[in-house]
């Protein structure tokens, strides 16, 4: 029988996304058996992130500041105000250097069937940040998923009944990409969303 101790090690690391038991039970023998210095960094980091790290009050993001770096920043421009979904989403758009604006990420989307409504996202946080008087247009980045456009549709018409400019990011075929290797529902939103030449 397994120590209580490497069982509860086994659960803990199943609650990562995409890692099952067996995936669980592999990744715990491994940290145990060849890579203890590794464990005992994994460990020290996330008791370190879960004590100094919180939500910025301009993003919602992570910050170990009250109000980010990025938030902060003077060379943003702050009529420009992205809506994400999470913060692997911010750092996606970041990563393309062709947004200069400011964030607001919700750390969700909205999921009836999972009891997640515009309360439980906290969607009035973010009205009250669209409408502080400096963002002259609202970007709907959320996800192309039946959540994500039901988000993104509750918070356009919150906004839109403000008289807030909101805009969505648009769809189509990815770049380097090949028509015949892409679905039909991509292909017709692209011609939907086509763009004069």
């Amino acid at each position: 029988m397994s120590p209580s101790s490497l069982d509860e090690l086994i659960e803990a690391l199943r609650c990562l996304p995409g890692v099952g038991p067996k995936s669980a039970q592999r990744m715990a023998y491994h940290l145990l058996q060849r890579d203890q210095r590794g464990a005992a960094r994994l460990a020290e980091a996330l008791s370190h992130s879960l004590s100094v790290l919180r939500h910025c009050e301009r993003c919602n993001a992570f910050s170990e500041e009250p109000v980010c770096s990025r938030c902060a920043n003077p060379r943003r421009d702050a009529g420009l105000l992205c809506v994400v979904e999470t913060p692997a989403d911010l750092a996606m758009i970041e990563q393309t250097h062709a947004y200069q604006g400011l964030y607001y990420v919700l750390m969700g989307r909205l999921s009836p069937l999972d009891g997640i409504g515009p309360r439980e996202l906290g969607l009035d946080r973010l009205i009250a940040r669209a409408t502080d008087g400096a963002v002259r247009e609202v970007i709907l980045a959320t996800n192309f998923t039946n959540e994500g456009e039901a988000t993104a549709h509750t918070v356009a018409s919150l906004l839109g009944a403000r008289g807030i400019r909101v805009s969505r990011l648009s769809r189509g075929v990815p770049v380097g990409g090949e028509l015949e290797h892409i679905d039909a529902g991509t292909i017709a939103q692209a011609l939907v969303e086509r763009r004069t030449l």
